[in-house]
């Protein structure tokens, strides 16, 4: 067994727990406290001068979150990981880390439309600059980087669903110009898609959604791949260059290969402080030990569901890669063989109102805007997620008038259908 490499199921339960030294508990102990005592004043140097690792505040660390981030990082096959408030505040720290006043990053087109909006406009205020690029066309990625470029940011499954993205031929164009790539994985989860194995740099999760997986809390992961070299880069100086408030220290030399993940927590946590809750931290991790089968099974309900919809004739298309008539199922045997989620998207005829309307016929399905649930979702992002967006925008995100978001959950899929079939009638 000492050579055994632990499979994912094992992962999910037991990577980075073990029993409590101080009273023998096997489930990972809520550690509800602000801050920790130090040994002595020589201790409390080498933490706040980080010649040691150890716990100073819950703002920066806490051993409940600890073993979050060991977790997911192992399931992500990362050296390292950072547990935050949301997955706003991952992306936000993430981007805190590599961007300058003044500098680029490239996006795909299709993101969940909150992060369209933090994108287009609160990064603004920091003089952070997006430009698009089509998420279907690797091409339009390096078309669109320049001297400014610092990063590329992709979702591996696209929010509200529907689109497998290449991450491995991005991934190639990030690699030639030396830029990192960094993915968004909430939609697959490291159970579908580990983006480290397509030549990602960085994964960031919304762990509110799958990886939780009961709609309880609310929490966000930066997984560093420990693959991308910033010693010496000057483009990157929060990591490349001396920082002054830890005397001098070069941060890409003195962590090699987790050193993205250490600057995300001493240069963007400790200052900005969108910290996760011990308690937050746990409920994630309880979910995360079903995480295998939770989404084996929502992806064949999905399967199911959308296959049934597809037949139907109050709908006009059905947008789902697990789907063989799918114009990213090709992708989706290739990048996600398990299974193509639990998103989609389909269109209903009659348009806006169509879709407003059947959002209030349905009974089993919740109304809210989270996904990956255990209970089945809806939404019409028209109406709600995208509303802030003009319709072109709505359209090119994949959430045009027509379209109504599912995430489906662990209930029986023939009631979820029957569900369905009522609310299009109606």
């Amino acid at each position: 067994m000492a050579d055994q490499i632990p499979g994912f199921n094992t992962l999910a339960i037991h990577a980075g727990a073990a029993p409590d030294a101080a009273t023998g508990a096997r489930a990972t102990p809520i550690y509800q406290t602000t801050s920790f005592v130090f040994d002595d004043v020589d201790h409390a140097a080498s933490l706040f001068g980080l010649q040691a690792f150890g716990n100073i505040y819950t703002r920066i660390g806490n051993p409940t979150c600890a073993v979050l981030e060991e977790r997911v990082a192992a399931l992500e096959g990362g050296t390292a990981a950072l547990g935050v408030a949301s997955g706003h505040a991952a992306q936000f720290l993430v981007m805190h880390a590599l961007l300058q006043p003044g500098d680029e990053f490239v996006a795909a087109n299709k993101l969940y439309g909150g992060s369209i909006n933090q994108f287009n406009h609160s990064y603004k205020n920091f003089d952070w600059r997006v430009k698009w690029a089509d998420a279907d066309d690797p091409a339009s990625f390096e078309a669109a980087i320049t001297s400014r470029t610092k990063a590329i940011f992709i979702e591996s499954i696209a929010n509200p669903g529907g689109v497998i993205v290449d991450i491995a031929a991005i991934s190639k164009i990030a690699k030639a110009k030396n830029i990192p790539l960094i993915v968004d994985n909430t939609m697959a989860s490291p159970y579908l898609i580990r983006p480290f194995e397509h030549g990602a740099d960085i994964v960031v999760h919304s762990a509110t959604k799958f990886l939780g997986g009961h709609g309880n809390s609310i929490a966000g992961i930066i997984v560093d791949g420990g693959t991308f070299n910033w010693t010496g880069d000057e483009r990157y100086p929060m990591l490349s260059k001396p920082r002054p408030e830890y005397g001098g220290m070069v941060l890409g030399e003195t962590f090699g290969n987790f050193a993205f993940a250490i600057a995300c927590r001493v240069l963007g946590l400790r200052d900005l402080g969108p910290a996760l809750s011990p308690f937050n931290a746990f409920m994630i991790l309880t979910g995360i030990e079903t995480l295998p089968l939770r989404m084996q099974r929502q992806s064949d309900s999905t399967l199911a569901v959308a296959r049934h919809l597809a037949a139907n004739d109050k709908v006009s298309w059905v947008s789902y890669p697990g789907l063989e008539s799918d114009k990213y199922h090709a992708l989706a045997q290739r990048y996600c063989p398990l299974g193509a989620g639990a998103v989609f998207t389909f269109g209903v005829k009659g348009g806006y109102e169509a879709g407003v309307k059947l959002v209030s016929n349905l009974k089993l399905f919740s109304h809210l805007a989270n996904i990956g649930d255990t209970r089945s979702l809806v939404i019409h992002p028209a109406s709600t997620t995208h509303r802030q967006l003009t319709e072109e925008q709505q359209v090119t995100a994949g959430a045009g008038p027509d379209v109504v978001r599912l995430s489906i959950g662990l209930e029986d899929p023939e009631d979820l259908i029957a569900d369905l079939d009522q609310a299009l009638a109606g």
